[in-house]
């Protein structure tokens, strides 16, 4: 028992600590329950299975298992079903509109079947994206990389298109990736041959036009389904573009060939929500932004 509850008190600074320090977990952690805690869904049933399917996610991205097997030898299974069970009981009762029924109940027992399911050892799927052209190097690195999770992400985007409140948080969930799509810095030589060949400017309109299009069938969507609802579409068509491009500036403003990626963290994450958010400021972030991104890049290509 002694042991089991210092493994308890390790999981739960553990979780403060991963939050803390790692805005590529923390972020969307903190999005999703504010997400789940504020919505109201069509019928009561949706909530234990979006509930169960992110315990699941959780569960096959585990690389505690050889852990968990060392310490307790012979529990370890039991572990993870308290750890799961746990989590999912903590989101059924923090949803403020959630009551409960049937089948909240009746996923406990899949909760259970979780405990004897290895987690994944290898990519579920790996795509490679070649129909995307070179000039967005950035988005076919990302999308081979996190090719389930960019299905599943652009799934649940356009899912959300079905009430205005739904679309505002997935689009604010959906940031967070953006921002990590611009993180990587490419060679000097790269980016040397890159920009012989095109402008910011170019790459700015291009990487535009490709996030436009796949974002394309969240407008129509949301337009068929609100109709009159459609100033929430302009707003969200504004409001991503502009974080968009202010994670792109950023990325060569801050460029420098010495450095893997770009330091980006919780506080560059807020500003950029709040400036596009507001939109004004973004505008004037974007403008001394390419300035002093075009400067940057004339340092390592010339004139």
């Amino acid at each position: 028992m002694k042991k089991l509850i210092s493994h308890f008190k390790f999981r739960f600074i553990q979780s403060f600590r991963i939050l803390n320090l790692n805005p590529k977990v923390s972020i969307p952690v903190l999005l999703v329950l504010g997400t789940l805690i504020a919505v109201r869904l069509p019928k009561n049933e949706y909530y234990p299975v979006i509930f169960f399917i992110l315990i699941a996610l959780f569960h096959s991205e585990r690389k505690d298992i050889p852990f968990l097997k060392k310490v307790f030898v012979q529990s370890w299974r039991w572990i993870i079903l308290l750890e799961t069970g746990m989590m999912y009981t903590a989101l059924l009762f923090g949803n403020v509109h959630y009551k409960i029924e049937k089948t909240g109940v009746a996923l406990y027992l899949l909760i259970v079947v979780l405990a004897f399911i290895p987690p994944r050892t290898k990519q579920w799927l790996s795509l490679n994206w070649n129909f995307i052209p070179n000039i967005l190097f950035e988005w076919k690195s990302f999308l081979r990389k996190n090719s389930w999770r960019a299905i599943l992400g652009f799934i649940i985007i356009i899912l959300s298109s079905y009430h205005p409140l739904t679309l505002i948080f997935a689009g604010v969930f959906a940031l967070d990736f953006i921002s990590f799509i611009y993180q990587p810095h490419e060679s000097k030589e790269m980016l040397e041959m890159y920009f012989k060949q095109y402008t910011l400017k170019e790459k700015i309109r291009k990487n535009t036009l490709f996030f436009n299009m796949l974002l394309l069938p969240v407008y129509c969507s949301f337009l068929i389904l609100n109709p009159y609802e459609s100033l929430y579409v302009v707003y969200y068509l504004v409001f991503m573009n502009l974080y968009l491009l202010l994670s792109l500036v950023r990325k060569y403003k801050n460029y420098n060939h010495k450095n893997k990626d770009s330091d980006y963290n919780m506080g560059v994450y807020l500003e950029y929500f709040l400036c596009s958010m507001t939109i004004i400021p973004a505008l004037f972030m974007l403008k001394s932004g390419i300035k002093a991104a075009n400067q940057n890049i004339k340092t390592y290509v010339g004139s």
